[in-house]
């Protein structure tokens, strides 16, 4: 089973989604989901001392700007273990250019997690939890010498208008057939 493409198209939604994690909060390995078989490969150990302010994944049934999954960091009191689904909504976006790529990163909150699943937007976050993340973004590719730019913060409204288009865009490359 290919995750990206085959969970129901009925649990993927703009205000309310699955996302699949890739990689724990607090790792250093970066795990990305290999497109054809749809399990995880690790793509590499990070370069830096810092490691990943949140659990790491992505959106099924999405497709971005960079020609991935839509990229989600999900906030939560606990490190989920890869390939976990999860069950979550938007609070906001991170937007950044990754090798001349926008590459959005939505910031997510799982229903199921009560520390967390108070929070509806992302200026409702502690500031050290949003500048951990805004501070691995700018410098987790730097000892690679590969330049990243975070380029703004925007809204859970703006984050479900983004999670919306790669929803559309999905279906537009993939067809919007449930499997």
């Amino acid at each position: 089973m290919n995750i990206w493409h085959e969970i129901s198209q009925d649990r993927i939604h703009a205000d309310s989604f699955f996302a699949v994690i890739e990689i724990p909060k607090g790792c250093k390995t970066k795990y990305e989901m290999d497109k054809e078989t749809g399990f995880l490969s690790m793509d590499r150990i990070l370069y830096t001392s810092a490691h990943y302010p949140a659990n790491y994944g992505f959106i099924p049934r999405t497709y971005a700007a960079d020609h991935d999954p839509l990229d989600v960091l999900l906030l939560c009191s606990e490190d989920v273990q890869p390939l976990s689904l999860v069950q979550c909504y938007p609070i906001g976006v991170i937007s950044m250019d990754d090798g001349g790529f926008v590459d959005d990163k939505i910031i997510a909150i799982p229903f199921g997690d009560p520390t967390f699943n108070e929070y509806r937007g992302i200026d409702e976050l502690p500031a050290h939890i949003f500048d951990e993340m805004m501070h691995f973004f700018a410098i987790y590719k730097e000892l690679e010498g590969k330049v990243t730019a975070v380029d703004y913060i925007r809204s859970a409204d703006d984050a479900k208008r983004i999670v919306q288009e790669s929803i559309d865009a999905y279906n537009e490359k993939f067809g919007d057939k449930d499997n």
